[in-house]
C-alpha cells in the first residue's frame, strides 16, 4: 500500500480507539442507568457500535500489521506502475480522469484511488504515454488511452 493509504489507517485507528471506543463505552454505561436491558434499545444499538467498532480495531490492526508500504514519492519512470497517477481519456466520449493505482484495502474509485487488482489497472500495468488498453466491462469493452503517467 501507499504511504498515504498507511497513513490514513493509522489515523481511522487512532481516532477509533480514542474517540469511538470511550463514546460507546459512555454510551452502554448511560444505557445501563435506565433499567431493564432486555427492552432497552439504546443498549442494544450501543452494543452493537461496541461490536462494530472491535472489529474495525481488529480488522485495521492486522491491515497494518502486515502492510507492505510504499513510499510513492521515490518512484519515477514513464511507465504505469504502483502508485502512479494515470490520466485516461476513455476512447468513446474523450472524457478525462486521472486515478492513483494504489493496494486494495485504500482502493475508492470516486476518489480516485484505483485498487492494483481491478481490471483496469492491471490492463494499464507497463502502458506509457500514448498506449490504449481495453478494459471488459459488464456493457461490453471500454477502450481508453493513456494521456499522462507521474509519480506524485
Amino acid at each position: 500500500m501507499t504511504l498515504d493509504g498507511y497513513d490514513r489507517l493509522e489515523i481511522e485507528l487512532k481516532r477509533l480507539k480514542t474517540v469511538e471506543r470511550p463514546d460507546v463505552i459512555k454510551a452502554i454505561a448511560t444505557a445501563r442507568e435506565h433499567g431493564d436491558l432486555s427492552e432497552n434499545a439504546e443498549y442494544h444499538a450501543a452494543k452493537e457500535r461496541q461490536a462494530f467498532i472491535e472489529g474495525r480495531v481488529g480488522e485495521l490492526e492486522e491491515k497494518i500489521r502486515l502492510a507492505e508500504v510504499i513510499d510513492v514519492s521515490q518512484l519515477s519512470g514513464k511507465t504505469v506502475k504502483f502508485g502512479a497517477f494515470v490520466t485516461l481519456a476513455d476512447e468513446d466520449t474523450n472524457e478525462k480522469n486521472t486515478y492513483q493505482i494504489v493496494g486494495e484495502h485504500e482502493a475508492d474509485i470516486k476518489a480516485g484511488f484505483l485498487s492494483i487488482t481491478s481490471p483496469l489497472a492491471r490492463a494499464l500495468i507497463s502502458k506509457s504515454v500514448g498506449d490504449s488498453v481495453e478494459v471488459p466491462t459488464p456493457k461490453g469493452a471500454k477502450s481508453y488511452e493513456v494521456i499522462k503517467v507521474e509519480f506524485k
